[in-house]
């Protein structure tokens, strides 16, 4: 078994000689093919300069520097394309993870296609980050199906196979378990050691999570609709232009029937709204089936993974 450990580091200058000291106390006494990825996300400080020296003292060491700050998700969609080993460990790289914890998830993904760290024990600030933390985590959890305590731990591995087949946008990084569930993988959980931020300034804030709730949202239709589009826009479609055609049936039996005027009545623009509205919807349903169909045509992607075949034509 290789491993594969991936850091993005982000104005990380003051942390990377310890990181990288501590990574390698834990490595060498694996016993096992090694390789560290350290990605460089466009800092302005000496993180680069520092990555470039260990680099030259240790040749296990890989160093992708990007052009400029592309953010986590970018980061470590890089790491995973450069990444060669059977199981993939990502981390933090500002000494918050303790690469103490890799032996535990090395030996909980034997019977796991993914392991995921919990900061049980977190020594961030309650008001700032855990209390935002711990709800996000619960919508998260209730939305995607996919029960874990700390979606936003860095500290997961995951087998070859399931990180070779992600493709990474936005923040989705941190939804990574929940995008996996789709190729019907084995999701495991660990509790893991947490140590508060002492050197540097934390990269996160409260402005993320605008973007965490929308990158929710996406990953909930691909989880459900990414092949069937129309499924989650003609429901919605239909029952809005039903609506429409109620409304406008009631007022057309005002006005037949009782000799109501009904020209300037705001109940008959909400009916043709409505209708309209539908029509649109059941529409985009349509546009997204005909653009599913081409791009898994055009790509020769298939709709479904296969885990393994058995048979004389495999040998």
């Amino acid at each position: 078994m290789t491993i594969s450990i991936v850091i993005p580091l982000y104005n990380e200058e003051e942390n990377v000689d310890i990181l990288h000291q501590r990574l390698k106390e834990t490595l060498d006494l694996l016993k096992l093919e090694c390789e560290i990825i350290y990605i460089d996300d466009g800092s302005t400080d000496k993180t680069l300069a520092k990555l470039e020296d260990i680099q030259a003292k240790d040749k296990t060491v890989v160093v992708l520097s990007l052009r400029r700050n592309f953010g986590q998700t970018a980061a470590f969609a890089a790491g995973f394309d450069f990444a060669r080993g059977d199981i993939v460990i990502t981390m933090d790289g500002d000494l918050q993870n303790d690469p103490k914890d890799i032996p535990k998830l090395l030996d909980l993904i034997k019977d796991n296609d993914l392991v995921s760290g919990w900061r049980k024990k977190r020594k961030d600030a309650f008001f700032t980050r855990r209390l935002p933390s711990m709800l996000a985590n619960w919508v998260i959890s209730k939305v995607t199906g996919v029960k874990l305590h700390d979606y936003g731990c860095s500290l997961k591995a995951y087998r070859r196979d399931v990180i070779k087949n992600l493709k990474l946008y936005g923040e989705m990084h941190r939804f990574i378990p929940a995008v996996a569930s789709w190729y019907g993988v084995r999701v495991a959980e660990i509790e893991t050691t947490h140590y508060p931020r002492l050197r540097g300034k934390s990269k996160y804030g409260l402005s993320r999570t605008m973007k965490v709730i929308l990158d929710l949202i996406t990953v909930k239709f691909l989880q459900s609709f990414s092949t069937k589009p129309l499924q989650f826009f003609g429901p919605i479609g239909l029952g809005s232009g039903a609506l429409g055609f109620l409304i406008s049936l009631y007022l057309s039996i005002e006005k037949i029937f009782l000799g109501k005027p009904i020209g300037g009545r705001p109940l008959l623009l909400l009916g043709i709204l409505l209708i309209i509205v539908g029509i649109q919807l059941i529409g985009m349903g349509l546009l997204g089936e005909m653009l599913v169909r081409v791009y898994h045509e055009s790509q020769r992607k298939p709709i479904y993974v296969i885990k393994k075949v058995l048979g004389p034509e495999t040998k």
